[in-house]
């Protein structure tokens, strides 16, 4: 029987120190859906996330990835299956767009050559994509925000990966860029059939973008599933000490939480 899924964690472990982080996540990302992975700050989203590239390793269990254990792959060939959109976007050194976005072929690149053509039809083709084509030769760090993180996502993109990691990727950006980034997102998971894990403690915008959610609770799954069995009032209170109701915006047809307000005690 062929599996659905490009990600299998069977019972991963976790800790800094005697900390344990994460406790025995068991979960599978399935091939081309959107899967948000939401909690309260701390409780272990990004960790979670930095295992799935292996820029951490686990203290137990294991993380498959297209049925190969990560803990026998390279870095490049993780790069070439795995990209991410970090939780800042912020450079500091005067790198055009053209730069940034080239730097996604790096693990497709001979370390005593550079970009082939190929390479440079990708970046082209990332940037155009991304709506960054037109401002190739501006500094990014002259960029607004949202400016920015369109070009980090084109990056994320031209490694041609199976897979993009997105690590609160509206945390700093005003609320128009917040949809207009994950609009992007969504139609690029589309266009290039892409899987997107994606973490938040944003309850609305997660709830409206992910086809399936897993919700982190004292650093193990609380809940996992679609958002109207995972996005409770109960579990939203148990949580994240919200008052807060799912529910579908006629306008749009897409899920959305109305927060009404902290839990009083």
């Amino acid at each position: 029987m062929v599996s659905d899924s490009v990600v299998d964690i069977d019972s991963l472990v976790y800790t800094y120190g005697n900390m344990t982080v994460l406790d025995a996540i068991s979960m599978s990302v399935k091939k081309g859906e959107i899967l948000g992975i939401l909690g309260p700050n701390g409780c272990g989203k990004t960790t979670l996330l930095k295992n799935l590239n292996r820029n951490l390793s686990p203290h137990g269990g294991c993380i498959m990835i297209d049925s190969s254990d990560i803990e026998s792959m390279s870095k490049k060939e993780i790069a070439k299956k795995v990209s991410v959109v970090p939780q800042t976007n912020e450079i500091r050194f005067a790198f055009t767009v053209r730069d940034i976005v080239g730097m996604g072929r790096i693990p497709f690149q001979d370390s005593l050559r550079g970009a082939s053509s190929e390479d440079l039809k990708i970046i082209d083709k990332a940037m155009e994509q991304t709506g960054v084509l037109s401002m190739a030769d501006r500094h990014i760090n002259t960029m607004s925000g949202g400016e920015r993180q369109r070009a980090i996502i084109a990056r994320a993109i031209a490694q041609t990966p199976e897979i993009v990691l997105m690590d609160e990727p509206t945390l700093h950006l005003d609320i128009n860029m917040q949809f207009e980034v994950l609009d992007l997102m969504q139609k690029l998971a589309k266009d290039n059939d892409l899987t997107v894990v994606m973490v938040s403690h944003d309850l609305p915008m997660i709830t409206r973008y992910c086809d399936r959610i897993i919700l982190l609770h004292d650093h193990k799954i609380f809940a996992m599933g679609a958002a109207d069995e995972v996005l409770t009032k109960e579990n939203m209170r148990t949580v994240f000490n919200v008052d807060a109701e799912l529910e579908r915006d006629p306008r749009t047809g897409k899920n959305t939480v109305r927060l009404f307000g902290s839990c009083k005690e």
